[in-house]
Formats: structure tokens, sequence, C-alpha cells
């Protein structure tokens, strides 16, 4: 299945996680064109997924008590997981991690400043399900998805999660907190060597009174306290207005988050803005292997500008692109850790499994939701392969593989392939998706199949084989590509 339709197989493992067996039937129906618009439009599909956590027939959750995902942060891990392997809008959940590493964020600063409810509310939280009606920064990037840049940066600019992270609610006129202004730039936006350090501290002084003040329900929100903006002129090295401008003007402390508000469109409209997202989107979706040319990165940009900041006719752009359909751009991504999971149930299967036995894998492999190593994000491709984290990548197979071992079996057998060896074979390496595999690999796997004797097709060796194959499979190198 998995490889059944190599173009379908492409494009979903890009725009989302790799595809469960009813979304190859889905996608499978469809041109490429059709695929990408189906992915890119995703708000005709309903969102509904969660309403299926804790019903027959989808991955189970483990939580201490009642699972409670916008208190307790392993709960909305294992939610978010539920969602990556569940959703109907694959492209959705795949743009929120993107903006959850561009935005990098921490749980554990952000609950040490308040509790640790407090900090997986503020990080995850679902407005509708909060009884304070809190939207966590990983819903609003949900939200946001496809969205307009511009609107995401203001939003990013008043959480209450940001705001702890990068110490905003500290941004008073006495003492100026440059932590923000500077990533915003540098991290966010134009990227290094397109601002100054003059910059960064005309940057502070814009987001000054952007601070954080508790609600009468009692949670932090974001507050504007105009007696703490810093009212002079600031003068930036590149333009902040449409017509070159780049002195945002003295205001009264009163009219002051205006500042803030012209510095983010600003910046959400700077060309260097584009390009350093439109050169990110290459990595993310195109190719990690090869640099992206710079034709394609001035046509994503001027898509970008061309539309005003909206994503989605950006990312439509990039998965129509010649480049990503390149024969060169297939498995020219190193699989993230939760990306590499996440495919692996899809493909090997989930019944009676629970997300929670995904946490520790994946703590393992290097990658823990709601918890970058700093905010910079994780440092993706090669290193995500050190010994240990390789290591844990097999574990998990393993553990995966052993679950799944009697629905495995049974599959196989229902599809007719228990009649020989190379049948069992080639329909595992059908059902999961690697890269081209050489021969000397193929016939090592056909040495495991016949290894212990020869080929009966019990129900006991089908079990044990189909179990073994399918955790040396999800092992190979190949399988860490996506």
């Amino acid at each position: 299945m998995a490889s059944s339709n190599s173009a379908i197989g492409h494009l979903l493992r890009r725009a989302g996680f790799g595809g469960r067996p009813d979304e190859y039937g889905y996608y499978g129906q469809m041109s490429t064109s059709q695929a990408v618009d189906a992915l890119v439009n995703y708000d005709s599909v309903a969102d509904d997924v969660d309403a299926n956590i804790g019903k027959p027939g989808f991955l189970t959750t483990t939580s201490n008590g009642a699972f409670s995902p916008n208190t307790v942060v392993n709960d909305a891990r294992q939610r978010w997981v539920f969602r990556m392997v569940h959703s109907n809008r694959p492209l959705q959940e795949k743009m929120t991690l993107f903006w959850h590493n561009h935005f990098a964020t921490g749980y554990q600063k952000i609950a040490g400043a308040t509790s640790a409810a407090d900090g997986t509310r503020y990080m995850a939280a679902k407005s509708s399900e909060d009884t304070n009606h809190v939207r966590g920064q990983i819903e609003m990037l949900r939200d946001n998805a496809l969205g307009n840049f511009r609107d995401i940066l203001m939003n990013i600019a008043k959480d209450t999660a940001m705001l702890y992270w990068l110490d905003g609610r500290t941004n008073t006129k006495a003492k100026p907190q440059e932590n923000f202004a500077r990533e915003i730039m540098e991290l966010f936006t134009v990227g290094v060597g397109n601002y100054t350090e003059p910059d960064v501290y005309a940057g502070a002084r814009v987001f000054t009174g952007w601070n954080l003040a508790r609600s009468s329900d009692g949670v932090q929100q974001y507050a504007y306290v105009a007696a703490q903006h810093e009212t002079t002129a600031k003068t930036f090295s590149f333009a902040v207005y449409g017509d070159g401008g780049k002195t945002i003007p003295a205001r009264s402390a009163a009219d002051g988050m205006r500042d803030g508000e012209d510095f983010i469109n600003g910046l959400a409209g700077n060309p260097m803005t584009a390009r350093y997202l439109a050169g990110k989107l290459w990595k993310y979706f195109v190719s990690e292997f090869r640099s992206a040319p710079q034709a394609w990165i001035t046509r994503i940009a001027n898509t970008y500008l061309a539309n005003q900041y909206e994503m989605k006719p950006v990312i439509r752009e990039v998965l129509l692109s010649s480049e990503f359909w390149d024969p060169s751009s297939y498995w020219a991504r190193y699989a993230w850790p939760v990306e590499f999971v996440v495919r692996a149930i899809k493909e090997v299967g989930w019944n009676g499994f629970s997300t929670n036995n995904t946490l520790t894998p994946l703590s393992n492999m290097g990658q823990v939701l709601f918890e970058p190593p700093d905010v910079a994000g994780w440092d993706a491709g090669q290193t995500w392969f050190a010994t240990g984290a390789m290591l844990a990548r097999m574990n998990f197979a393993s553990t995966l593989a052993g679950n799944q071992k009697f629905n495995l079996a049974t599959t196989a057998k229902n599809a007719g392939q228990g009649k020989s060896a190379a049948s069992m074979q080639a329909y595992f390496l059908d059902q999961l998706s690697t890269a081209p595999l050489d021969s000397s690999v193929t016939a090592e796997l056909s040495s495991y199949m016949t290894a212990t004797g020869a080929w009966t097709g019990s129900d006991a060796q089908m079990q044990a084989k189909s179990s073994g194959l399918v955790h040396l499979i999800a092992g190979l190198p190949e399988y860490q590509l996506c």
C-alpha cells in the first residue's frame, strides 16, 4: 500500500506524516494537483478528530487519572500524537509542527514560572474546553497553520507562553528586555545578517509595555501597559513602512501599542522575511540534501508578498513546484522523530497501542513535543541520528511491531500472503514506505525470513516473522528518510 503510488506517497510524507490505508485510498484516486488542493483546503474537512479519543478502533491514551490534555502536559503530548495519526487534515498538523519549531517555546520554563497545569494550559489548551477559555500557543498555531503570517506574528507577540518564554512580561521602559526583539528578527522573520544590534535595542523599546496581567478569572493574558511604554521615536536599519520610512514616530503612551503593530507589519512585509521563510520551507518540504535554487526562493518569496503574507497560496506553490516533484526530492529529508513514529504507527497499525508508549521513545530519539531545546528549535537533519537516538528508533520499531504481531499476521494472511516467505516479504515491503533498497538489503531480509527453517505458513510462524520483518524494515536507514 505504501509504495503502490510513489507520487502520492511522497506527497503524504511531506504534507503529512505518511498515509493510513484509508488515506492512500482517498488521495490515490486523485491526480497530484487534486491531492494538493485537497490537502491545502483542509477547512472543508471537519476537525472532529479529538472526539475519537477513547473510542474503539483508534489509538488509546494512558493517563494518571482522567485524561486532561489542557492541564497535563503528557496528556497534551498524547493528544497531539493522536491527532497526527488520525486527523483527516494532515497538512494542518504538519504546519503546526513547522510553526512549533519556528516559534520554538519550551513548556518547562513556563511551568516553572506558573505551575504545571498553567504551563500546559498556556502551551496547549483548547479554548472551547478550558474553564477560562485559554487558547494555548499550539492551538493558536493550529488555527493559523495556513493563515496570514502577519497575524501569526501578532498573535505570537501577545501569546502568554511566548511572553514568559522570551521575558516580554518584564519588558518595561525603565529596563527594555531585548530577548523577543532579537528573536523576532533573527529567528522569526528577516534572519541573521539582516538586522543590527541597534535594531535589537530599538525593537526592545517598541515592545515595552507588551506585558501580562492577571484577568478576573485568574489567568495571565496579554495586556498593553501604557505606563510601561517608552514613547520616543525608534529608528531601524531597514524600512518599517511601505514608503521606505525607517523610523517609528514618537507617540503618546496611550497610543504606544501601535509601535509594535507597525514593527510587526514592517517585518512581515520585508522581502528578506519572504526569502527567509522560503528557505525554511525548502528544507521542511522539499530537500535537506541540496540547496534551494535561488529561482525557487524568489518564486516562493514573490508568492508570499503578492498574496499579502497568506500562507495557503505559498504552501500550495511549494507543493506544486517542479522542484518538489523532481525525483531527486524523493527521500531527501531526514525524518524527525515524531515523523518517524507517526508514520510507523500509520503503516504498521495501532490497535491496542497507546500514545503514551511514544513519549519516552520520542524523548530518547531527541524530540519532546512542547520542549524544543532552545529558542532556535530542534537542530534537524543528520543530527537526529546519534547512536543512542538511532537505537531508540530501532527499539520503538520492535515495540510497535511486537504489539501488532497478531494484527500483522492476520492482515497478511487475509491478503493471501502466507503462502511463501517471499510473498510475505514483498507484502510488508509494500506496506512500509522506504527509500529504494539495495539488493543486498533485500537479500538480508530474505535470509531472516528463512533463517529458522523452511516456510510453513503456520499461525505461529506468521506472527513471529511478520513482527520481526516489520521491526527490521522500520529500523532500516532507508526508513529514516521521508
